[in-house]
């Protein structure tokens, strides 16, 4: 009996899961080269041609032209763990891709994708349990191990270069933007830390700035370009002669007339400018445009004017100076205004504006760069940075980094394998070797030997040294945490969490039906297509071939 279109693709059971297994194991390969302080960078061209540079794993998946329904799947993987936990993606998707491997090979064996699944689960509280045993606590003032923990995470992208300054940068931000709550935890209010690049200059003159950055210009050069005690309107309306919800046309008959339509426009843009008058306001920082005309009344008033700022730069400057966002003119008070120091940087070209009060809170990190290539990756690495410390302080728990935590979990998971029975006792060992991944990759990545440098540190490890790790740079197993590699804990565990959830998601697929619908390029010889060349209307693995 025939149940479903001439179009639909169908593949069942053992086909469905060596699909869906290589299908993630691609984006996991694709990935694992950038891992650890000597990882590659990748080049990813998109449609319009715009070129972007990086090793960061949750960009790179998510600027790479996926066409497959399971990669998505573990593209969400690195998309969580950077919500949550601000890095650590690419280890996250690489345990995903070693899990379904090591899943594969029991497959083989005819163990039950369910027993496989339960492993899995016990093993992941298991080891997150480790992790947590193994942690060691942080105090919020504790700078320099903060400061250890930026430069971690740092590692290995564009912004190690001035990784030192960048770390204290980074520290005094999250500590500028961090309250104690009344439970005595503390809180990390990134919203209240604001990132601005600038290029043209070398990273080390990047700097921490209380209040915000605005790059703009003044709308006339008459206008004053600083003020000591300002009062602050930010503006949701274009300051010019509003255009009619209908289109409409206006015959003119005589120059008398013309000369009217143009006064009642002139006249309009005056009233407009006179409110701002009347409020009081110093400054207007406004999110559209505005009329020549009226450029020239706000410069005679003495106002200082910046039209076309950035809708996120109006809502920072809001916490910045306080004050009200104003869509509508006609409804403008005094109560509306905000109140700060605005100044000039001529040779930057940038406007400076702090708050005054006690209720003023809001600083920025003025990013540096030689080239826009440089100064976005710098960005990247920075806000990944700023997400670690700021995780690490609420948190309050770091472990050794170098691949020293996954080598110790998965030691105490064989442990832990014995006392679980059944088939699922196989799922925990496959868990354990699927962790030690982390060290091997960061000797590939070194042009070290892995065998070796997992042997040398599971010897490390039976013998007692919780903390050793690799040191890329010398190849020697050492204690990593008193070398400075220092990484949060709630990274680790929410990439063990991530990883597991998503493989346990994908061996759960024994059928994958694809209406025609789903087709979009490629056919069932591309590489990555599916077993025996079925959905291969499903896109296989083309489009990352594409981005690769």
């Amino acid at each position: 009996m025939i149940i479903m279109g001439e179009d639909a693709q169908r593949v069942k059971d053992r086909d469905a899961q060596e699909y869906n297994i290589q299908a993630a194991r691609a984006v996991a390969e694709a990935v694992r080269s950038t891992l650890g302080p000597k990882g590659m960078d990748k080049m990813l061209v998109d449609s319009m041609g715009d070129v972007t540079i990086t090793n960061d794993g949750v960009t790179i998946l998510q600027e790479m032209d996926i066409d497959n329904p399971t990669a998505e799947m573990i593209v969400e993987v690195a998309e969580t763990q950077e919500d949550e936990a601000g890095d650590g993606t690419t280890t996250a998707v690489a345990i995903a891709g070693e899990l379904l491997k090591n899943a594969e090979d029991l497959l083989d064996q005819d163990i039950h994708p369910t027993a496989i699944i339960k492993g899995f689960h016990l093993a992941s509280q298991e080891a997150r349990s480790a992790v947590d045993d193994i942690a060691e606590s942080v105090e919020p003032d504790d700078t320099e191990l903060l400061q250890k923990v930026a430069e971690t995470s740092m590692t290995g992208k564009s912004s190690e270069l001035n990784k030192d300054l960048l770390a204290q940068l980074i520290v005094e931000t999250v500590e500028a933007v961090t309250v104690e709550a009344d439970d005595g935890s503390y809180i990390v209010d990134l919203a209240n830390a604001n990132i601005e690049t600038q290029t043209g200059r070398s990273t080390g003159d990047s700097e921490l700035l209380n209040g915000a950055v605005i790059d703009k210009d003044p709308v006339h050069d008459d206008m004053p370009s600083s003020f000591d005690e300002a009062s602050v309107l930010l503006l949701n309306e274009p300051i010019e002669v509003e255009e009619t919800d209908v289109d409409t046309q206006v015959n003119i008959e005589s120059p008398d007339q013309l000369q009217k339509f143009l006064d009642q426009e002139e006249k309009e843009l005056k009233q407009k400018v006179q409110q701002i008058v009347d409020s009081g306001a110093d400054v207007v920082f406004c999110q559209k445009g505005i009329d020549d005309l009226a450029q020239h009344y706000l410069a005679k008033e003495g106002i200082l004017a910046v039209r076309r700022t950035k809708k996120s730069d109006i809502a920072f400057l809001r916490d910045v100076v306080g004050g009200n966002v104003v869509s509508d003119l006609d409804s403008l008070t005094e109560d509306d205004l905000g109140y700060g120091s605005v100044s000039r940087d001529g040779e930057d070209e940038l406007f400076y504006v702090e708050g005054l009060g006690d209720e003023a809170h809001g600083v920025t990190l003025l990013l540096r760069g030689s080239t826009d290539h440089v100064v976005d990756e710098i960005e990247r690495g920075v806000t990944d940075a700023l997400d670690v410390v700021s995780t690490t302080v609420s948190d309050g728990r770091v472990v050794a980094g170098g691949g020293a935590i996954e080598v110790e979990v998965a030691r105490r998971l064989r442990s832990y394998a014995g006392s679980v029975g059944g088939r699922e006792q196989l799922a925990v060992e496959a868990f354990a070797d699927a962790l030690e991944l982390v060290p091997r990759v960061l000797a590939e990545n070194a042009g070290l030997d892995s065998i070796d440098t997992l042997v040398k540190l599971r010897e490390a490890h039976e013998d007692g040294d919780v903390r050793a790790g690799l040191n890329v740079f010398s190849g020697d197993v050492e204690d990593t945490f008193e070398a400075g590699v220092v990484e949060p804990a709630h990274a680790k565990e929410q990439a063990l969490s991530s990883a597991t959830e998503a493989a346990n998601l994908v061996l759960k697929i024994d059928d994958i039906i694809a209406a025609d619908e789903l087709s979009t390029s490629g056919d069932g010889d591309e590489e990555g297509g599916a077993p025996g060349g079925g959905m291969g209307g499903m896109g296989g693995m083309g489009g990352m071939g594409g981005a690769m």
